[in-house]
C-alpha cells in the first residue's frame, strides 16, 4: 500500500502538490526557452494574450489570465520597459489602459512559435495527451472557481 492510501494527507495524496509541482517542472522547462526572448513566464502568458489579439484593456488581459491589476500591471511595467509593449490611457476613457504590442513584441512571436514543438518533447506526451490533460486542467479549474464563487 502507498503511503498516499495509508495517509490523506500525506503530500503524495495531495491534488494540489502534483499541480504545484507539475507547474514547477513546466517553469523550468520554459526558462530556457523564454530566456531566448529574454522574458518570464508570467510576461509570456501577458504575450500569448496579446499574439491572440492585440490592443487590450489591462482589464481584458487581468481576465484572461485569472491576474487582478496589482499583480499585472508590474508585469506590464517591465514589458513596457523592454520595449515589448507599449501602455496608453484609452482617450475615451482615461480610467482605462490600453496595451499594444510594438513592433519588438510582434516579432518576438516567431521565436516563441517553435516553443509548443519544443515543450511536448519535453514531456514525451503525444499531442493528444496532451489535449487530453489541458481539457482535463480547464474542467477541474472551471469548476473550482464555480465553487468558490458559490461561496
Amino acid at each position: 500500500m502507498t503511503n498516499a492510501l495509508q495517509d490523506p494527507l500525506s503530500l503524495d495524496a495531495q491534488f494540489c502538490f502534483a499541480v504545484y509541482s507539475t507547474a514547477h517542472a513546466l517553469n523550468r522547462t520554459y526558462k530556457p526557452l523564454l530566456d531566448r526572448l529574454g522574458i518570464t513566464y508570467p510576461q509570456y502568458l501577458v504575450m500569448l494574450v496579446l499574439w491572440e489579439a492585440d490592443d487590450r484593456s489591462v482589464g481584458e488581459i487581468g481576465e484572461k489570465l485569472l491576474l487582478d491589476s496589482s499583480t499585472l500591471t508590474p508585469l506590464l511595467k517591465r514589458l513596457e520597459a523592454a520595449g515589448i509593449v507599449r501602455r496608453e490611457r484609452n482617450p475615451q476613457d482615461e480610467r482605462q489602459v490600453r496595451v499594444r504590442l510594438t513592433e519588438q513584441g510582434r516579432a518576438m512571436r516567431k521565436v516563441a512559435s517553435d516553443f509548443p514543438a519544443e515543450l511536448l518533447c519535453a514531456t514525451g506526451c503525444d499531442a493528444e495527451t496532451l489535449t487530453r490533460l489541458k481539457t482535463e486542467m480547464r474542467d477541474v479549474r472551471d469548476r473550482m472557481l464555480a465553487a468558490s464563487a458559490a461561496g
